[in-house]
């Protein structure tokens, strides 16, 4: 092999520090592992690591400030006209694409993140960033609407955390099935309930729509009756 294939043989300094990072966090586990044994392990400096990663907790989550970028730069990029709750569930579908893309490593990151604390709480703050960055967007597109910072928090509150269920169910079986189809369950729950209400069939005729108006606090049995009695006349 040429010196030139050996260069392109070699995997990139930072590809090289996350693999012996993680070596020795399986080895001698994340607290009895310093930057100098990473350093040392991967035969870089000192300096070379903090290029990289600020700390030793952002060793653990290398992908997720490209992650970040890359869902906050697509929202950026919504046409005008685009459906706001469906837009930031598939902001939320490029997390899963980055967990997706090396399933033995996620898995590896998530068993260590539930033995340590200090990187689940680090985790927590990754994801409040997700978080941040749907909302923000939300806000923007219900400007001037009735709640419209309301309705943004609650809403990205959500598909993070449907987003993470799904997730967390994936990596609990060690990466097997299909994650997408998981995730995709989960986030057509949030669609479901804070997305725009579909076009009716074409098939479907205005007389097969049945409105029940009610006063407000009236008790959810009168309103069940007031249903019944409705579409029982229909």
């Amino acid at each position: 092999m040429s010196a030139t294939e050996k260069a392109e043989a070699k995997p990139p300094m930072r590809d090289a520090l996350v693999a012996a990072a993680f070596q020795l966090f399986l080895e001698r586990g994340y607290e009895q592992t310093t930057v100098d044994d990473i350093v040392a392990l991967a035969g870089v400096g000192r300096r070379s690591f903090f290029r990289y990663f600020p700390s030793k907790e952002d060793v653990v989550f290398p992908d997720h400030e490209r992650c970040l970028a890359d869902m906050t730069a697509f929202l950026a990029a919504s046409e005008a006209d685009a459906e706001p709750v469906r837009r930031v569930c598939d902001g939320a579908r490029l997390v899963l694409r980055m967990y997706a893309e090396n399933p033995s490593f996620s898995v590896q990151r998530y068993r260590l993140t539930k033995k340590v604390p200090g990187l689940r709480a680090y985790e927590l703050s990754v994801v409040w960033r997700y978080e941040r960055a749907l909302a923000e967007y939300l806000r923007g597109r219900f400007t001037g609407g009735s709640d419209g910072s309301l309705r943004a928090d609650v809403i990205a509150s959500a598909v993070v955390a449907a987003h993470n269920n799904a997730l967390r169910s994936w990596l609990r079986s060690d990466g097997e099935g299909d994650a997408t189809a998981t995730v995709d369950h989960a986030l057509g729950y949030v669609q479901a309930a804070f997305g725009a209400a579909p076009a009716p069939p074409a098939d479907e005729h205005p007389e097969d729509v049945v409105v029940v108006v009610s006063r407000r606090g009236a008790p959810l049995w009168r309103v069940v009756q007031e249903i019944e009695t409705t579409l029982g006349r229909s």
